[in-house]
C-alpha cells in the first residue's frame, strides 16, 4: 500500500511538473528602439508592430509568450545563449543569418531608406559619396545595401537609429539609412523633428523580415508559419500594418 502510493504521489508530482514546463513562457527578444515596428510605450513596454503581430502568432499557435526589450548588439547572442527562445526585431531574413538561426516565412516586405533634412536634394545612392551617412550598427543598411551600390560614403554607427537621427538634426551627418517604415516614422510622426526630414530615396530591392528562432527548432517555425499563414488569409496582418504604419500596402 506504501509503495503503491508513492507510486501515485511520484506520478503527481511528475504531471504537475510537465504541466509547470508546457506554461513556461517563451522568451521574445527585442530591441525597442525601431518605432513604429518595436518601441517602447510611456509605461515602458514593449510595443508595436512586431509585438502584436506575435501576440497573434502566439494565440492561433497556443504558444505563451514573454516579451524583453534587449540591445541590438546583443540580441542573437541571447539566442544562442538560450536566454531568448524567440526574436522579434525587425530581423532581414538574408541567406547568412540562415546558416547562424531558424527563421520563420517572412511578415512584413520593407525597403531601405535614406532620411535627410529637408533642404537636401539627394535622389540616389551615388550622391551619398563622401557625405557622412549614420545607422543603427549591424543593420542591413549598413552592411548590405551600401556595400553592393559600392557607396563611398563615410559610415557612421550608433547603438540605436534615434541617435543617429539626432545627429541628422543636429547638422552633424548628412543622412541616415534604415528601414522605410522608421524612415516615415521619424519624418513624419515625431514632433520633435517635424519639418526637419524627409524621405529622400527608397531603394529598389524589397527585404523581408522573419521571427528568429535557434537552428534545429523546425516544430516551432512549422507552428509560427501556420499562425503567420491563417494571420495573411484572415486579414489579421493587415489590420495590423494599417495600426502601425498607417497603411497595409
Amino acid at each position: 500500500m506504501i509503495r503503491l502510493f508513492s507510486a501515485t504521489l511520484l506520478s503527481l508530482l511528475l504531471c504537475a511538473s510537465l504541466a509547470n514546463a508546457a506554461e513556461k513562457p517563451l522568451i521574445v527578444a527585442s530591441d525597442a528602439t525601431w518605432p513604429p515596428i518595436e518601441m517602447l510605450d510611456e509605461n515602458k513596454n514593449v510595443v508595436g508592430y512586431s509585438i502584436d503581430y506575435l501576440k497573434a502568432v502566439a494565440k492561433e499557435a497556443g504558444l505563451n509568450v514573454e516579451f524583453r526589450n534587449t540591445a541590438w548588439d546583443g540580441i542573437f547572442a541571447a539566442l544562442e545563449s538560450r536566454q531568448a527562445d524567440i526574436i522579434a526585431s525587425s530581423v532581414t531574413i538574408t541567406d547568412k543569418r540562415k546558416k547562424a538561426m531558424g527563421f520563420s516565412d517572412p511578415y512584413c516586405e520593407i525597403r531601405q531608406a535614406v532620411v535627410v533634412s529637408t533642404n537636401s536634394d539627394l535622389k540616389n545612392l551615388k550622391e551619398l559619396d563622401g557625405k557622412k551617412v549614420g545607422g543603427q550598427i549591424g543593420t542591413t543598411g549598413l552592411v548590405e545595401t551600401l556595400p553592393k551600390a559600392k557607396s563611398k560614403a563615410i559610415v557612421k554607427t550608433y547603438d540605436e537609429v534615434g541617435l543617429a537621427l539626432e545627429d541628422l538634426a543636429k547638422g552633424n551627418i548628412d543622412a541616415v539609412i534604415c528601414d522605410d517604415p522608421v524612415a516615415k516614422f521619424y519624418a513624419n510622426k515625431r514632433e520633435d523633428f517635424a519639418g526637419k526630414f524627409s524621405v529622400a530615396y527608397l531603394h529598389k530591392d524589397p527585404e523581408y523580415f522573419g521571427f528568429c528562432v535557434r537552428k534545429g527548432e523546425t516544430e516551432l517555425v512549422k507552428r509560427i508559419n501556420k499562425a503567420i499563414a491563417a494571420m495573411k488569409a484572415d486579414g489579421t496582418e493587415d489590420k495590423l500594418k494599417i495600426k502601425w504604419m498607417g497603411s497595409a500596402d
